[in-house]
């Protein structure tokens, strides 16, 4: 038998409430270095493609990147799936 406990603990809506909470504490502007390791792009290009996508923020010689902007720009790139449907069924 599985507890109350249990089933509290596998309840999708709580789950998807930590899930949105984890969202929401994100940070908003990231450092060169920590956008690096977060989006995977090493530093050149990520310099390139924030100049481009307008996320830059300098302050006083530090540099932030705005995450939500930044976000939206790569979703430019986004290539939708290549399977034919009938792969999709299975």
């Amino acid at each position: 038998m599985i507890s109350e406990q249990t089933k509290e603990y596998y309840a999708l809506g709580k789950r998807n409430d930590v899930r949105e909470s984890a969202k929401r504490l994100r940070r908003q502007y990231l450092r060169y270095k920590d956008a690096e390791i977060v989006y995977s792009i090493q530093h050149k290009k990520l310099l390139e493609m924030a100049g481009k996508a307008g996320a830059i923020y300098r302050i006083d010689g530090t540099v932030l990147i705005n995450r939500d902007i930044f976000d939206q720009y790569l979703e430019q790139f986004h290539e939708p799936s290549t399977l034919t449907t009938a792969e999709e069924t299975k």
